[in-house]
């Protein structure tokens, strides 16, 4: 394993782990999903132009587009929850609710 390959391992597991152990407000699971596309991004990436595929150069590109796409959904969805709530605390969110 490279080292490249093991920052950008350890990249993906450390957002994973902060998403799994700091779920308090919603910002900071957004940032942390964020931290993980990007690794994915970085990893995908490299991963293409070291085996120089041409069929899968744009797969990278496009998991660029959907993390963007999900990160103005997230930040929609946290303004909305902190005009109606208040706060972005994921303690006070009831999913169950209409």
């Amino acid at each position: 394993m490279t080292p490249i390959q093991f920052i950008l391992n350890s990249t993906f597991l450390v957002s994973m782990l902060g998403l799994s152990m700091h779920r308090t407000h919603l910002i900071s699971a957004l940032l942390c999903i964020e931290g993980m596309m990007l690794a994915l991004f970085m990893t995908l990436t490299t991963l293409f132009s070291s085996t120089q595929t041409a069929m899968m150069a744009s797969t990278p590109i496009m998991l660029l587009a959907f993390s963007a796409c999900e990160a103005g959904t997230g930040l929609a969805l946290l303004v909305a929850t902190s005009r109606t709530h208040g706060n972005d605390h994921l303690q006070n969110l009831n999913l169950l609710q209409c």
